[in-house]
């Protein structure tokens, strides 16, 4: 932004205490965690291209005072064209009223893709994955690790913060952090950190189905109190040309989709 489930899995989400009392995996078995929550995320990501659903994304800023001013809404369905083309239409769209802050690209490149994160195996290699612990994401026993890019490309957003992987599915449920990218030289902008918390869908995947921040994004001649909320709702399978297979074992190698 430049200058000018829930309530339970949120009270769940704070620090690393309340971890499960299992013991911690080795070296070698955090290896293949990770190996394998990356494999499952890429199948969850091809999975996630057959589903239509509708995000909901609302940001409100405050003044010194703490009262509310301006604010941002848009309301998109993802959808298919007749043609099968995967698109975004938007619903609801009025004219913002934000006067502290202003909608940069770099933020409406995050809604779409940093804030509902997914960490595949394709992109696993250009981060810094580390195991930090066991936690609980509600009553869900879940593996946490830091993870942060290696390296910034120009152009690309990235995120930044704690994953929450399900140890039971091996798959992402929660997380929490920051998107970073290279910015050019002279722009003021600053990034909210956020919540991200997914649901099963169907069954079988963990989808993002709501992110909240409430941060104070400190510029360089003032501080301006934000709160967001995105929302994804009323996933619907579209259609599906190919059986996704999830991997739930760290002990072997995950196993390539299959074609029906």
């Amino acid at each position: 932004m430049r200058l000018h489930r829930l309530a339970m899995l949120m009270a769940a989400a704070a620090g690393l205490s309340g971890a499960a009392t299992k013991a911690d995996p080795t070296t070698a078995e955090i290896d293949r965690i990770a190996q394998t929550f990356a494999a499952n995320e890429s199948a969850f990501a091809r999975a996630r291209e057959n589903y239509t659903y509708r995000q909901t994304a609302r940001i409100q800023e405050f003044d010194e005072a703490g009262l509310p001013g301006g604010k941002f809404e848009m309301v998109s369905d993802i959808i298919f064209s007749p043609e099968g083309k995967r698109t975004e239409r938007v619903v609801r769209a009025p004219v913002t009223t934000l006067e502290r802050i202003q909608m940069s690209p770099e933020d409406e490149q995050d809604l779409r893709n940093v804030m509902p994160f997914v960490l595949t195996a394709q992109e696993v290699s250009d981060y810094h994955v580390r195991y930090l612990g066991r936690q609980m994401a509600d009553e869900i026993p879940c593996y946490v690790f830091a993870v942060k890019p290696r390296t910034l490309q120009p152009g690309k957003r990235y995120f930044t913060g704690q994953v929450w992987v399900d140890d039971r599915d091996l798959m992402i449920v929660k997380t929490y952090g920051r998107s970073i990218g290279l910015l050019k030289k002279g722009q003021d902008q600053q990034f909210p950190k956020f919540e991200t918390y997914r649901e099963q869908v169907d069954g079988k995947y963990w989808f993002p189905t709501y992110t909240v921040s409430n941060s104070t994004l400190h510029f360089q001649n003032n501080d301006v109190k934000v709160r967001l909320t995105v929302k994804y709702q009323d996933y619907k399978q579209f259609k599906s040309e190919s059986r996704i297979t999830v991997v739930d074992s760290v002990d072997s190698p995950p196993s390539p989709p299959k074609k029906q």
